[in-house]
């Protein structure tokens, strides 16, 4: 099964939009969804501390700051 992650942190305004857009896909296609907290671990936040929300799938990222219903489907149905 595939499996999207959502980095984020608390109060990021980006953030909400894009979870929606996720749950939006969890309508459409099977997977698993794990959202990380990217103050929880300092390698996620030396990675992505200027640059949330960052999605990707199976660990390759798809999207950072926004995300379109679609380019997530299409993410999710590629190799």
């Amino acid at each position: 099964m595939r499996r999207i992650t959502l980095y984020t942190k608390p109060g990021c305004t980006l953030c909400q939009p894009v979870r929606e857009t996720i749950l939006k896909a969890a309508r459409q296609r099977s997977f698993d969804f794990v959202s990380r907290n990217i103050l929880e671990d300092p390698a996620d936040f030396e990675r992505y501390k200027f640059a949330i929300p960052v999605v990707t799938v199976d660990d390759v990222e798809v999207a950072r700051y926004r995300l379109a219903l679609q380019q997530l489907l299409d993410a999710l149905d590629g190799p």
